[in-house]
């Protein structure tokens, strides 16, 4: 009898072994498996995967184009593009939808004359930060104050919470693509505190909504800058740092450095006396573009709570005590990744 149930222990445990070992390779595969998404996702030179790649510079190829094409001069677009609605309209142009050999492209106008200065430093911005982060310049017109770029449906992130209420996308609409959206947001800000022609400051955002209208959302639900008319310039080892317009600008979504110092001494406004700042105004608003961001889906909360101590040092009062984009960044991308592991953890063990 004891030999029997000696033998029944010994074959009880022969199977659990082999059992538990393959539960554990499986979650070590998984694991593998997460880690190599994101890295396929985001790179860790921070850039996504470029439509671009393979076109030489001062060219354009879009998803459904076999080959690159030099951008479109004044004789081209005058030939062969066509202007078929007004989709969007604000003081520098006018943005039109149009259609160039079956692909369908924004045509943007200019508005009026007093705004040339605004239209042409978009346009040199365009051409000089092409890259993943940045909408792609099909073709302008200096004569005729016409930009080509490519046309992205959804339109602006305005439109984000509109876009993933339709039944066809409404799969989408989870605490991942969210937190994706938020790293894109990052990763913009990142590329233009670092880019090819200066750190540049995203001026035209004063408010949340002006802010959203900068970016457009793609097919594939991610990020790309649009609007580039007001991106100056930032360099301390030249005492170069900025103003966003001026006129005074209140509320809350601005940083403090970009309000009259002398509000409450009632001292009228005066653009000479007002202080110059930099960068770290986009860092003061990137815990309010992520809140909107983040909406209200499951998981969504639990972001906000991984995310309270870096999004906390953004609001730091003194600009100088703020990440830079690149720290916040870091973070994202950490809390993004620890989540999807997490939600695979729990997955495998139901």
């Amino acid at each position: 009898m004891q030999g029997t149930v000696g033998q029944r222990s010994r074959t009880t445990v022969a199977y659990i072994v082999p059992v538990v070992g393959i539960c554990a390779a499986a979650f070590l595969l998984t694991n593998i498996f997460i880690y190599l998404y994101l890295d396929s996702v985001y790179q860790p030179g921070l850039q996504q995967v470029s439509p671009l790649v393979g076109c030489v510079p001062q060219h354009f190829k879009m998803p459904t184009m076999k080959d690159c094409t030099a951008w479109l001069q004044c004789l081209q677009i005058n030939a062969e593009v066509h202007e078929l609605k007004l989709i969007d309209q604000g003081a520098v142009k006018k943005v039109y939808l149009a259609e160039w050999r079956g692909q369908k492209v924004a045509l943007s106008r200019l508005s009026s004359l007093n705004y040339l200065e605004d239209f042409l430093h978009g346009l040199s911005m365009l051409q000089a930060l092409q890259s993943p982060q940045v909408v792609q310049l099909v073709g302008f017109c200096l004569e005729e104050h016409i930009i080509l770029t490519e046309h992205h449906p959804f339109g602006s992130l305005l439109n984000l919470d509109d876009v993933l209420e339709k039944k066809h996308y409404q799969q989408h609409n989870n605490w991942e693509m969210r937190l994706r959206l938020a790293i894109d947001y990052v990763t913009i800000l990142h590329y233009l505190h670092n880019s090819p022609v200066g750190r540049r400051v995203m001026c035209d955002s004063n408010s949340l909504e002006k802010t959203l209208s900068q970016f457009l959302l793609t097919n594939d639900f991610h990020l790309v800058v649009n609007d580039l008319d007001a991106l100056p310039e930032v360099d301390m080892s030249r005492n170069l740092s900025v103003k966003c317009g001026h006129r005074e600008l209140t509320g809350d979504f601005v940083a403090p450095e970009q309000l009259w110092p002398f509000r409450n001494n009632r001292k009228p406004f005066s653009d000479n006396l007002m202080p110059e700042y930099d960068e770290k105004t986009d860092i003061w608003k990137i815990p309010d573009v992520t809140w909107f961001l983040m909406g209200k889906v499951p998981g969504g909360d639990l972001v906000h709570f991984h995310l309270f101590q870096i999004h906390e040092k953004c609001k730091k009062k003194d600009p100088t005590d703020r990440p830079s984009a690149f720290d916040v960044l870091k973070v994202y991308k950490s809390v993004y990744s620890s989540m999807v592991r997490d939600s695979a953890g729990f997955r495998d063990m139901l």
